[in-house]
């Protein structure tokens, strides 16, 4: 059974709010890891120097399972849980959220930063791209040099109706070729691949690899 994996957002996105004359601001950014994500906090404080608060909320690793959040001096648990619980519930990994506030004037108590917060991470992701992880299957396939154009036009038309990825070739005594493969398709293309080629080709299936798919 192919297994789930959090999506994560395809590119740098900004949003504010106004609430009660305090504005927030919101960051939100795909990274590669909690220095990455540490990084674009360090840089959205830069920007933003003068805000009372730069709070933040970040997930990150393949399968979510790391998690930081900072409060940046509101009341403790109603900026930086709140944030993070958006990007949970999302199911998003490997993305940082940043939201700057500019008070203005008026204290929101606990449920107003609570509410805050976390409405202004989820309008920002209302506007975000998604980028899709899946597990794809290696199979590599080795066909002599007189089949191998054959063979190249066969696999590429059938990697783009099945969820799939192609590798350059590589040449040798003979051309190998090397698809990623949605596990619930290898037995499609066996079957392809056997009709192609009289039950000449075996593929060898091994290995998986996560590959980021964006949105439609």
């Amino acid at each position: 059974m192919p297994h789930h994996f959090p999506s994560t957002v395809a590119g740098t996105v900004e949003h504010e709010v106004v609430v009660t004359r305090s504005r927030f601001i919101t960051t939100v950014a795909p990274v590669t890891g909690v220095a990455d994500a540490e990084r674009v906090v360090a840089e959205v404080r830069r920007r933003y120097w003068d805000a009372r608060h730069n709070c933040s909320a970040m997930v990150t690793g393949v399968l979510g399972d790391q998690a930081r959040s900072s409060d940046d001096g509101e009341p403790s648990g109603t900026a930086g849980v709140p944030m993070l619980e958006v990007l949970r519930r999302r199911d998003l990994t490997d993305v940082v959220a940043v939201v700057t506030r500019y008070f203005g004037g008026v204290k929101l108590g606990a449920g107003g930063l609570v509410r805050a917060y976390s409405t202004s991470v989820s309008e920002t992701l209302d506007r975000a791209a998604l980028v899709h992880r899946v597990e794809l299957t290696r199979v590599d396939v080795s066909a002599p040099h007189a089949d191998a154009g054959r063979i190249d036009n066969v696999l590429r038309q059938w990697v783009q109706h099945h969820g799939a990825t192609f590798d350059d070739p590589e040449y040798g005594s003979a051309v190998g070729f090397t698809l990623w493969v949605p596990e619930d398709a290898v037995d499609l293309l066996r079957a392809e691949l056997a009709a192609t080629s009289g039950g000449a080709l075996a593929p060898v299936v091994g290995g998986t690899r996560v590959v980021d798919v964006p949105s439609a």
